[in-house]
């Protein structure tokens, strides 16, 4: 399942990384942990990188406009 958002799926992330440090998980529920960590994990790193490229094309758009006046 896919986060709403970045923030949530790095509250989520930090929860799970809390959980296995203090020893709260299982091991049944451990391989479980791990799988969605590497989801939200790919998410963050998918939404950062879209956003980098979104700030990028922006900054472009704002010397263009500038060489132009």
């Amino acid at each position: 399942m896919e986060p709403e958002s970045y923030s949530l799926a790095f509250d989520e992330l930090q929860r799970i990384v809390s959980e296995m440090e203090q020893g709260d998980v299982g091991i049944d529920e451990l391989a479980l942990n791990v799988k969605r960590a590497a989801e939200l994990i790919q998410y963050c790193k998918n939404k950062l990188k879209a956003t980098e490229l979104d700030v990028a094309e922006i900054l472009k758009q704002l010397e263009e406009e500038g060489d132009g006046a």
